[in-house]
């Protein structure tokens, strides 16, 4: 088992950035792929990026590519998103997952954080 908790969302002007952590319990952590995801009002949520469990493959989705950077640091059992050139369309709630095996796009993660609110101002 694994309890998420994310930190780090907030309010911040068009062009700015904002750093984005998935802190984790549990031993086997450092097994697991992670991945961030977000929902606006209104809309259904949404993959953003992904890692796997070392930190040597990454995904993205093609909204946030060149913008967003997902990072582990497995001593600490977190996970990283950092947002830079943020626009006001990324405003949402930013939820991390995590799953035991391979990384993926879709929404087939074990466990999820409450998540954090993100808002981008113009």
């Amino acid at each position: 088992q694994a309890q998420l908790v994310e930190s780090g969302g907030g309010l911040v002007q068009a062009g700015g950035s904002l750093r984005l952590s998935c802190a984790a319990s549990g031993r086997t952590f450092s097994t697991y792929a992670v991945a961030w995801f977000r929902q606006a009002p209104g809309k259904e949520r949404e993959f953003v990026a992904a890692i796997n469990w070392s930190g040597s493959v990454t995904s993205y989705a093609d909204s946030v590519k060149g913008r967003f950077s997902i990072s582990r640091d497995n001593a600490k059992n977190t996970v990283y998103l950092q947002m830079n050139s943020l626009k006001p369309e990324d405003t949402a709630v930013y939820s991390c997952a995590a799953r035991v095996g391979s990384l993926r796009v879709d929404n087939a993660y074990h466990y999820w954080g409450q998540g954090t609110q993100v808002t981008v101002s113009s």
